[in-house]
């Protein structure tokens, strides 16, 4: 919702170029950090570490990156239920960044990313104002005085 404001409400100002823009762009980014990724496997290849470390490598990223798209996308729909589990994990998504990259890119196609999140949490809220605002009785201060008889 960072990029979106408050256009998310009503899709005005702006909002599909918006959309547009933060897919293309957290899918360039995302392809810029697997190319970067590259370099780093073919530095340790240069480096002749050896085919477990290697391994190992492509393994971890693989799983860091599934595990950051899951969690990522996730995050779109619900609040995590334990955020001291999410901060924990908070590394983990940072190795597996082209999977929340991607992520972003992906709900970018359908929406604002978060955008159905917001807009429940939005809905509510205003439920919650409209049931306080009509059950109430009025500002007691703001009446206007009745004259006696």
């Amino acid at each position: 919702m960072r990029f979106f404001g408050t256009t998310w409400v009503g899709h005005d100002g702006g909002y599909g170029l918006r959309r547009a823009g933060v897919a293309a762009g957290s899918l360039a980014a995302a392809v810029v950090g697997a190319l970067v990724l590259r370099f780093a496997y073919e530095g340790l290849a240069i480096a002749s570490v050896g085919g477990f470390v290697n391994g190992l490598l492509v393994v971890m990223f693989a799983v860091c990156t599934a595990i950051a798209f899951q969690r990522t996308w996730e995050g779109f729909v619900r609040r995590p239920a334990d955020p001291a589990r999410e901060e924990a994990l908070r590394s983990l998504k940072a190795v597996g960044f082209v999977g929340s990259l991607l992520a972003y890119f992906v709900r970018s196609l359908v929406e604002a990313p978060g955008e159905k999140l917001a807009r429940a949490e939005y809905e509510a809220a205003r439920a919650r104002h409209e049931k306080r605002r009509t059950t109430r009785t009025g500002n007691p201060a703001a009446r206007k005085k009745r004259p006696r008889r």
